[in-house]
This record gives structure tokens, C-alpha cells and sequence, in this order.
């Protein structure tokens, strides 16, 4: 008499990693560059469970050239509720501060490339995060695409100029490109006034305020802003900002807390689309974070022309915070 078959027990499924895990473990390792071990260490993991993880977000397609998901969504609706925006894209604040610059550019690439279609036209600031986001687009070519620099040139070296930043993006999508003939900082008024009366300058202008889609950030007034360190500004100057009561730049414009230009000298030097007139652009990108931008990014926010913001969790946990929800 044979043995009735016997029946091999049916392993149970694996767990799966929720995609909130699944996303931290890809960006950390993917954009944040850190090793399996580093990884385990943050999440508090062992090495295995890291590894498995990492092929579960590929083999389901998270992962491919960059990692397709939103992450935070709740923050996220949170941020476009209190700001009226369209759309908040918020990543994983990096443990290392130095890298806060790299992913939200990875972020805003990847929003950048979403919504650029044939024929449009680009309008793109300047910045250490819009140069870095250049790195993560991938090079394609679009059909009557053109780029505008929103603001004049720097007269002070830099890979930062908003010359070279325009320059990039129009060769990485095969784009015409057009400049502001003109620095962003004139040297005095009058300056500034004969260079806006130039056919050339106001041409640009004009199709800086025709821009179906914009890509841009904001400066801080601390004491290592960006322009400080480049001399664009002089010690002296932010004194002088701080006290009429400006907490940053957007498109070289300093704004208070309510996202107004204030009254100041060097206001009336500049060569770039002004903040109110960002608001005749299609789709406004503003990319940026660091808790000594918090205040800019909300008074850019608070503006009321900015339609996508890219930041970081820890960013939009303080915007929210200082601006009474939370």
C-alpha cells in the first residue's frame, strides 16, 4: 500500500518592504551615494535586509534612472495647502548637510524634464542647485525648444553664472538660447536705466515674461550667502539689506517676509525679471532648501508666483512650523 503524497508546506510570501522604506533605502544609496552598510545604519537594518531591499525597488521597477515615487506625501499636501501651490516635491533630508544641494538638483531635474515639451520656452535662474540639477537631465533633443536667462550675467567668474546655467540647459536639450545683454547688478542706476533702454535687453525681458516654464532659487542674507562669497555683495551690503528688512534674493531682487522688493539702493541697479512678473510665466519650479533659506523660500512662496516647489523634508517641516501650522 503507497504512502499517501505528502504535501511540501508553502513558504510564506516575504514581507515587503513599504515603499516609504523602499524610497529612503534607494535614495540614500542611489542619489546620496552612501553604502549598503551606511544605509543599514540609518534605517537600522541589518546589511541583508538593505540588499534585498534594493533589488525589491528595482525589480519593481522604483528604481531606474532615478527613483520614480513621491516621497512624504503627506507633507507634500500639506505645504501645497498652506501655500496654494500646484504641486510640492519633497525628498529625504540627506544626513549630511553637504549633500542638501545634490538631491534636492536630482529632484528638480527630474520635475524640470517631466514638463518640458517642443516648442516652449525655458526661462532659468542662477545658483550653485540649478547648476547641479544640469547633471541629473538626461540629454535629449526637442523641436523649437529655446532657453531665456531670467536675469543678466555676473561679472565675477563663476561656473554659477546665469550665462553658463542657460548656456548648459539649452545644449543639453538642444535649444536655442537667449542671454540678458547685461550684468545683473548694474553699477549705478543710470546704468541700469540706459541698459533697459536697449532694444536688446528689453527683448530678452520679454520673452523672459513669455516663458511657458521657469526653473529657479533663491539666495539667503546670511553671512555665507552665495553672493557674499562670490563679492557680488559686500559685507556692508547685507548690513544694509538686513536693516531695510530683506531676507533674500529671488532673481537678484531682495524681498521681506511678505515676498515684497523692498525699497533699498542696489534694487534699483538690477537687471532681471521682476519677482510680480514671474507670475506671467506658465509653470514657476522653485528649487531650494537649507534651514538658512527657510525664510526666502517662504517669502517667495508667500509672493504667490511660485507653482512647484522641490525642497527638502526638513526644509518643509520648517516652513511649515514658522508659519504657524504644525
Amino acid at each position: 500500500m503507497s504512502e499517501p503524497a505528502r504535501t511540501k508546506p508553502v513558504p510564506a510570501a516575504p514581507l515587503r518592504a513599504d515603499e516609504d522604506s523602499l524610497v529612503r533605502a534607494a535614495w540614500a544609496y542611489y542619489v546620496e551615494g552612501l553604502t549598503q552598510g551606511e544605509v543599514a545604519a540609518r534605517l537600522g537594518l541589518n546589511r541583508v535586509r538593505v540588499n534585498r531591499m534594493l533589488a525589491q525597488a528595482r525589480d519593481s521597477g522604483l528604481v531606474q534612472i532615478r527613483i520614480n515615487t513621491s516621497l512624504a506625501i503627506d507633507l507634500e499636501r500639506r505645504i501645497e495647502s498652506r501655500f496654494g501651490l500646484q504641486r510640492a516635491s519633497i525628498v529625504p533630508s540627506p544626513a549630511d548637510p553637504q549633500n542638501l544641494a545634490n538631491v534636492i538638483a536630482v529632484a528638480a531635474a527630474a520635475e524640470l524634464s517631466g514638463r518640458i515639451r517642443d516648442d516652449m520656452s525655458v526661462g532659468v535662474g542662477w545658483g550653485r542647485t540649478l547648476q547641479l540639477s544640469l547633471q541629473s537631465l538626461e540629454r535629449r533633443t526637442y523641436s523649437g525648444l529655446s532657453v531665456v536667462s531670467l536675469l543678466g550675467g555676473l561679472t565675477h567668474g563663476s561656473v554659477m553664472n546665469t550665462y553658463e546655467t542657460a548656456s548648459r540647459l539649452a545644449g543639453i536639450f538642444g535649444a536655442s538660447c537667449s542671454y540678458i545683454a547685461g550684468p545683473a547688478l548694474a553699477d549705478t542706476p543710470e546704468t541700469r536705466d540706459v541698459l533697459l533702454a536697449q532694444s536688446i535687453v528689453r527683448d530678452a525681458l520679454e520673452q523672459a515674461r513669455k516663458a511657458d516654464l521657469a526653473l529657479l532659487s533663491v539666495g539667503s542674507l546670511t553671512p555665507d550667502a552665495t553672493m557674499l562669497r562670490l563679492g557680488i555683495l559686500s559685507p556692508e551690503d547685507r548690513a544694509s539689506l538686513a536693516e531695510a528688512g530683506a531676507v533674500g534674493d529671488i532673481c537678484a531682487h531682495w524681498i521681506d517676509a511678505s515676498g515684497k522688493t523692498i525699497d533699498h539702493p542696489l534694487n534699483r541697479r538690477v537687471i532681471a525679471l521682476p519677482p510680480p512678473e514671474l507670475a506671467g510665466i506658465g509653470t514657476v519650479i522653485l528649487a531650494s532648501g537649507g534651514a538658512d533659506k527657510i525664510p526666502v523660500i517662504r517669502a517667495a512662496l508667500r509672493l504667490g508666483v511660485i507653482d512647484v516647489l522641490v525642497t527638502d523634508e526638513a526644509t518643509a517641516e520648517g516652513l511649515i512650523a514658522e508659519d504657524g501650522e504644525g
